[in-house]
């Protein structure tokens, strides 16, 4: 069999691909379509999303439907939750030399927590345990598209996703558009801190999926596929 050449981010043989964003700003999607076409360029694809941990799931719901859920409340459970989610979905296939796509990380928390007023060093220093991706791609649009997005697809604004526990306003849509307001300026502090790749996510479906496969090809140049291992083995 090949050797698999660990990766230089974090010492293991897969490779941690991350998309970060504004809920609507295309995130999700494209990181479905990039593992359908990694899988169908031969490459052993894991694909994860946040808060899919069994573990606090039903006490985070709970915890919203009677309103107990302080900041550094909400900060515990959601690290509780992807400390699970990371011992049982990210690092064994990381291990095993998956490309391991996450649609969400810890950026995601970083970001929301310190909209909500918790420390960011705090923060941090919680999720510490969790490597660094080998590439995060920030899908970067405006608050206005994301609301226009959450409109058109007519799903509900709940009551977290629009900040309505940190009294912004009174008004659920105006609510949702200054908490992302709060969200987008901590992204893109990161952006630079955490040297994201920033994705125009305003543009079409196909050209931003365009991007991330002219991103990914010189990552990926020299990674095993199946075949190869097959072949090699």
């Amino acid at each position: 069999m090949i050797p698999e050449t660990p990766s230089p981010t974090h010492g293991y043989p897969g490779r941690l691909l991350v998309f970060e964003g504004l809920d609507g700003s295309g995130k999700s999607t494209q990181a479905r379509l990039i593992g359908k076409w990694l899988q169908s360029r031969g490459y052993r694809v894991f694909f994860t999303e946040w808060n899919s941990s069994d573990l606090v799931a039903s006490t985070i719901r709970r915890g919203k439907k009677k309103g107990l859920l302080t900041a550094t409340t909400f900060s515990l459970l959601h690290a509780t939750d992807f400390a699970d989610r990371f011992e049982r979905q990210i690092l064994p296939p990381l291990r095993a030399g998956y490309v391991v796509i996450c649609d969400r990380y810890v950026y995601t928390a970083f970001v929301r927590d310190a909209a909500r007023g918790c420390d960011p060093n705090w923060v941090r220093n919680i999720y510490s345990f969790a490597p660094r991706p080998d590439r995060t791609f920030y899908f970067q649009v405006p608050v206005q598209v994301t609301l226009d997005r959450k409109i058109a697809s007519r799903s509900k604004i709940s009551y977290y996703e629009a900040g309505m526990d940190l009294g912004l306003a009174d008004d659920v849509t105006e609510s949702f558009e200054r908490f992302q307001g709060r969200l987008k300026r901590q992204y893109d502090l990161l952006a630079t801190s955490d040297h994201f790749t920033l994705i125009d996510a305003g543009r079409p479906v196909e050209p931003v999926q365009n991007q991330l496969r002219r991103e990914l090809r010189p990552l990926l140049e020299r990674f095993p596929t199946v075949e190869s291992l097959i072949h090699d083995g």
